[in-house]
C-alpha cells in the first residue's frame, strides 16, 4: 500500500478520497486554487499545496503544477477523482512519465473508450450491443444532418470527448439541428477542448442503467452490480439509486457479462463505469417467456433483449452508450448495497494488489438512493446559484460505512459556492431494507437538510422522491417533464403555517431581549382590555396581513389573512433544541426559522419556504421597475449575441448565450421591443447583475 498521495481534484470527492486514505493509514496531499484557500478538502489533508488561479484551467487542470506537488511533497500516487483530469490519457501518461501510479486506467483504456465515436467501434467488435447511430471521423455539419435525417428524428447529439450532459443536444426535427449542432460544438470546445461530436438514436422510454466493473493488473474483473440514473435534468444525473427497480437476475447477469467484455477489451485496470441505454417498450405479442424477434441496428450490433418474468412484462432492450474511465458520482449506493470501499479498492488495485473478492463473493443487501443536492433554482430552468452557505444544517449520519444516512460533502457553514466549478453541494445517501424504507428514510434526511444563503434543489428533491412514478419505479430519463406539474412552482407550505412560525420566532427573538421588570416585558402585558398587534408579510409575490391578540391570561390568537379567507386559532409555540414546537389552526409541527435580513427562512417536515416581514416602521418607497434591461443572471461569460443594435425581437426570442458552471444558458426577451445597444462583447466576463444589452419595449397596441 502506498504510504503517500496526492489527490488531484478539490469539493467532495478530494475530501472522500481522503477519508478512505486516513483509514488506512495513508498520508494525502491536497492541490488547491485560489478561490479553494480555505477549502474542506485543504483542512482534512495532511498536506496541501497551491497550484493556481480560480478558473480550473489554471490549477485543476495544470497537470504540470499538479505533478511537481505530487514529487515536492513525496507522494507516491495520484488519485484524480472525477472531473478535471480523471478522464486523461495525457496526464495519465505523464504521471507514468514522472515515476508516479495513476490511480486510475492505463491511459491507453481512457484513449480508446475516451472517444465516444471509436470506443463504440471497439464494443462493436467485443460483441457489446450499440444504439442506431454515427460515430465517424467526418465532422461536415452537411454530413452530420444528412447521418441525421438517416437515423430519424428524434436523434441525440453528444460531445465525442464529453461527458456530464455537457456538449450534448436532443434535436426533434430537422430544421432544428445545425442551431443544435452550433450549440453543442461551442460547449464541447470550452469543456474539454475538442467539439467532435457523434450522432445516434434518440431512445424513446429509456433507462439509463450502468454497471460498476472492477479490474486489476493481474487479469480479474468483477462487476458491482447495477445503479439506475434515470432521474435526470439538462442530462445530468438528479437521483441514482441501486440495484435498480424491476431488474431479473437474468438481465443483472446480461448486462454485467457485457460490462466486464467491454473492460476486458481495453484492459481496464481499476473502477469503471459502463453505462447503458435501455429500451423500454410493452409488447404482448410476443409469447411469454420468448423474446420478441428484433431488427439489427444500423452499424451496430443486435441489442441484447431480456423477456420479464411472469408473463407479459416490458421488453428490455439494452445497449452500450459509454464508459466513464474513473468513479463515479454515484458510487456510494454501489458501497451501501454491497458494503465494499470502492476508494479503497481503486487504492489496492493501484498498488499492485489483486481485486478483494471475486464474482461470487458478492451480494446485494438492501436498496440505496443517492439524492444530489445542487446550488440551483429548479424553478428557472435550473439556474445554478451562488453565494454563502449562511446555514447548512445536515441530517445525523454514518459517513462512510453503511448505515441508514450518509452526506459525502465537501464545503462547510460558511463556505462559498463560486461560479469557478460545478453547483454541487452534497450527496445525500440513505439506505434501507426495502426500497420503500430507503425512500422514507430520504424525504426525512432532506427534510433536516437545511441550507440558507442561496438557491437549492433540496425541496425539488423531495418532490420528485414524492412522484407517483419515482414511488412506483415508472422511470426513464422523462420522469421530470412527465411529472412537471407537481415538481414546479410548488409551496408545500401555505401562508398561515409560513406566518405562524415567523410571528412565533419573532416572539421569542424579543423574549430573548427583555428585561426582568414586568415593564419591559413584550407580551402584551396589561390591565385591562384586549391588546392587538399588526404583522404584514411578503409571501408567494403577494401582501399579507396577520394579527395577534394577546388574551388575558397570557394565551395568543393569531389570524392571517382577510375576511372569509383569513386563518384563525390559538398559536401555542416553545422552542426546542431544534427549532420551534409549534401549534395553530389545527396544525401541529416542528419549524427551523432563520432569519436572514427581513426574509424567514422556514423548514418544517412538510417541505420548507421564504417569508419576508414588512418593517411597518420603515419607510419602503419602491422605484418603478426599469423596462428594457437585461442583465446576467449569476457571473460568467459572454459567449455570443444572437442579435445586433437596431433589430426588432419578438418575445421569448434568444438574445445572448452566456456560459457560467460549465453549462450555457440562453438569455431570451422578456416581450417585444427592439435592441437599442449591446453593453458587451463575446468572451467579456461579467458579474451577476451585469446588464448585457439594452432593449426598447414595445409599446402596446
Amino acid at each position: 500500500m502506498f504510504k503517500k498521495i496526492l489527490i488531484a481534484n478539490r469539493g467532495e470527492i478530494a475530501c472522500r478520497v481522503a477519508a478512505t486514505a486516513k483509514r488506512l493509514g495513508v498520508k494525502t496531499v491536497a492541490v488547491y486554487s485560489d478561490a479553494d484557500t480555505g477549502a474542506k478538502h485543504v483542512a482534512v489533508c495532511d498536506e496541501a499545496v497551491h497550484i493556481g488561479g480560480s478558473a480550473p484551467k489554471e490549477s485543476y487542470l495544470r497537470w504540470d503544477r499538479i505533478i511537481e506537488a505530487a514529487k515536492a511533497t513525496g507522494a507516491q500516487a495520484i488519485h484524480p477523482g472525477y472531473g478535471f483530469l480523471s478522464e486523461n490519457e495525457e496526464f495519465a501518461q505523464a504521471c507514468a512519465d514522472a515515476g508516479l501510479v495513476f490511480i486510475g486506467p492505463p491511459p491507453s483504456a481512457i484513449k480508446d473508450m475516451g472517444l465516444k465515436a471509436e470506443s463504440k467501434q471497439l464494443m462493436e467488435k467485443a460483441g457489446v450491443p450499440l444504439v442506431p447511430g454515427y460515430h465517424g471521423a467526418n465532422q461536415d455539419p452537411a454530413l452530420l444532418q444528412a447521418e441525421a435525417d438517416r437515423i430519424g428524428y428524434p436523434v441525440l447529439i453528444k460531445a465525442s470527448a464529453g461527458g456530464g450532459g455537457k456538449g450534448m443536444r436532443a434535436v426533434d426535427k430537422a430544421e432544428d439541428f445545425a442551431a443544435a449542432l452550433d450549440s453543442c460544438k461551442r460547449e464541447a470546445i470550452n469543456s474539454f477542448g475538442d467539439d467532435a461530436v457523434l450522432i445516434e438514436k434518440y431512445v424513446q422510454r429509456p433507462r439509463h442503467i450502468e454497471i460498476q466493473v472492477f479490474g486489476d493488473t493481474l487479469g480479474n474483473y468483477v462487476y458491482l452490480f447495477e445503479r439506475d440514473c434515470s432521474v435526470q435534468r439538462r442530462h445530468q444525473k438528479v437521483l441514482e439509486e441501486a440495484p435498480a427497480p424491476g431488474m431479473t437476475p437474468e438481465m443483472r447477469a446480461q448486462m454485467g457479462l457485457a460490462a466486464v467484455a467491454a473492460a476486458r477489451a481495453v484492459n481496464y485496470v481499476g473502477a469503471g463505469t459502463v453505462e447503458f441505454i435501455v429500451e423500454q417498450r410493452d409488447d404482448s405479442s410476443a409469447a411469454p417467456g420468448r423474446p420478441k424477434q428484433a431488427s439489427v441496428p444500423s452499424g451496430g450490433s443486435e441489442p441484447h433483449e431480456v423477456w420479464g418474468v411472469g408473463g407479459n412484462k416490458p421488453v428490455m432492450n439494452f445497449f452500450f452508450m459509454e464508459m466513464n474511465t474513473r468513479l463515479q458520482v454515484e458510487h456510494p449506493v454501489t458501497e451501501a448495497i454491497t458494503g465494499q470501499d470502492l476508494v479503497e479498492w481503486q487504492l489496492r488495485v493501484a498498488a499492485g494488489e489483486p481485486l478483494p473478492l471475486q464474482q461470487d463473493e458478492l451480494r446485494i443487501t438492501g436498496y440505496a438512493i443517492e439524492a444530489r443536492i445542487c446550488a440551483e433554482n429548479p424553478d428557472n430552468n435550473f439556474l445554478p446559484a451562488t453565494g454563502s452557505l449562511n446555514v447548512y444544517g445536515l441530517p445525523e449520519c454514518v459517513t462512510f460505512e453503511r448505515g441508514a444516512v450518509r452526506v459525502d460533502s465537501g464545503v462547510r457553514q460558511g463556505d462559498a459556492i463560486s461560479p469557478f466549478y460545478d453547483s454541487m453541494v452534497a450527496k445525500l445517501i440513505v439506505h434501507g431494507d426495502t426500497r420503500e424504507q430507503a425512500l422514507a428514510r430520504l424525504d426525512e434526511a432532506l427534510a433536516q437538510t437545511h441550507i440558507v444563503g442561496l438557491a437549492t434543489n433540496v425541496q425539488f428533491l423531495r418532490r420528485v422522491a414524492r412522484t407517483e412514478s419515482f414511488a412506483k419505479a415508472n422511470l426513464d430519463t422523462a420522469l421530470i417533464p412527465r411529472e412537471q406539474a407537481v415538481l414546479f412552482h410548488q409551496e408545500s407550505v401555505g401562508l398561515p403555517l409560513a406566518a405562524a412560525a415567523a410571528v412565533a420566532q419573532t416572539l421569542l427573538r424579543e423574549r430573548a431581549s427583555e428585561g426582568v421588570d414586568p415593564f419591559s416585558r413584550r407580551d402584551g402585558f396589561h390591565t385591562h382590555g384586549v391588546v392587538q398587534r399588526r404583522f404584514e408579510f411578503e409571501f408567494g409575490g403577494e401582501h399579507a396581513k396577520a394579527w395577534l391578540t394577546y388574551e388575558r391570561g397570557g394565551c395568543l390568537h393569531l389570524a392571517v389573512g382577510e375576511g372569509d379567507a383569513a386563518v384563525a386559532g390559538p398559536l401555542v409555540f416553545s422552542a426546542q433544541a431544534e427549532g420551534i414546537e409549534l401549534q395553530f389552526a389545527g396544525q401541529r409541527t416542528r419549524a427551523a426559522v432563520y432569519a436572514q435580513g427581513e426574509v424567514d427562512h422556514v423548514f418544517t417536515p412538510l417541505g420548507a419556504t421564504q417569508i419576508t416581514a414588512i418593517d411597518l416602521l420603515a419607510h419602503a418607497g419602491e422605484a418603478a421597475a426599469e423596462g428594457g434591461r437585461l442583465t446576467a443572471p449569476m457571473p460568467g461569460k459572454v459567449v455570443s449575441f444572437a442579435v445586433k443594435a437596431g433589430d426588432t425581437v419578438t418575445k421569448g426570442q434568444p438574445l445572448a448565450v452566456m456560459e457560467a458552471m460549465k453549462m450555457e444558458h440562453t438569455i431570451a426577451a422578456p416581450a417585444d421591443g427592439v435592441v437599442a445597444e449591446l453593453l458587451y462583447a463575446p468572451g467579456d466576463q461579467v458579474t451577476e447583475g451585469a446588464e448585457l444589452l439594452k432593449l426598447v419595449i414595445a409599446e402596446k397596441a
